[in-house]
């Protein structure tokens, strides 16, 4: 299922931020715990930041979340380029997650450890074997970006973990950043109880509309490899992102 809503520019944090805790209260009462992947980028940042204040501060069992990463620069921890540290300051001191529920990339170490490490974990935690499919438990919502190249997470137009087939982590050197980056596959991102893009701006208009409407090349546009096998997929745009889709999203 995909679902496309627009929103005014100025209503796309608060919208996200309900949405989010929607799916935890709900995922918490039926399972007991929330396990969310966080985006890095812009738009995000002030969707974590509200969800820090009330009503959701108090409104929601935060010692019941988990907290994951889709991507994260090869960076450590305290660069202004790491993810970890966007959200994590984002997020604040005082949400009472516990520190071992929040399950950073290890951007400061060799590419193909930190990824093997990260993969290794989720194993753990989500059950099943990266060499023969999808966890045997799905993310209850990944929240992702989208660049204006068409990328999502660190998954680049050519590179390999767009089309990957088993691995659910990957190191990739990205040519266009000049860096390696870290990223969850669409192996394990399309096993996901639910998927939230968020996309906001008119600089992202052009290529939300080829994204959405045009012919389905994921190697070129990674975002369309985004399509949960058994979940839910959702996109929240503001109406600047939105302005070249075809009327009847």
């Amino acid at each position: 299922m995909r679902d496309i809503r627009i929103v005014a520019e100025d209503a796309l944090t608060a919208a996200a931020a309900d949405f989010i805790a929607e799916r935890a209260r709900r995922a918490i009462a039926e399972r007991g715990r929330f396990t969310l992947v966080l985006a890095g980028g812009g738009t995000p940042k002030p969707v974590y930041q509200r969800l820090a204040t009330e009503p959701y501060r108090s409104g929601l069992d935060w010692r019941r979340v988990e907290i994951y990463f889709g991507d994260e620069r090869c960076v450590a921890p305290d660069d202004p380029n790491s993810n970890w540290r966007m959200a994590r300051t984002a997020l604040g001191r005082d949400l009472p997650i516990p520190e071992g529920s929040y399950h950073r990339m290890r951007g400061e170490d060799p590419p193909e450890d930190a990824a093997g490490s990260y993969q290794a974990m989720l194993a753990s935690r989500l059950g099943g074997n990266p060499d023969a499919g999808p966890p045997m438990l799905g993310f209850d919502l990944v929240v992702l970006g989208m660049g204006d190249n068409g990328h999502t997470a660190s998954l680049f137009p050519g590179l390999g973990a767009v089309t990957e087939a088993k691995k659910w982590v990957m190191a990739q050197y990205v040519e266009v950043a000049g860096m390696w980056r870290l990223t969850l596959t669409p192996v394990i991102i399309n096993a996901s109880r639910c998927v939230l893009f968020l996309v906001a701006g008119a600089g992202k208009a052009e290529m939300l509309a080829r994204v959405l409407d045009g012919p389905h090349d994921p190697v070129v546009l990674p975002s369309q490899a985004i399509a949960p096998t058994g979940g839910e997929l959702h996109w929240l745009l503001d109406s600047a992102a939105a302005m070249r889709l075809k009327p009847a999203a």
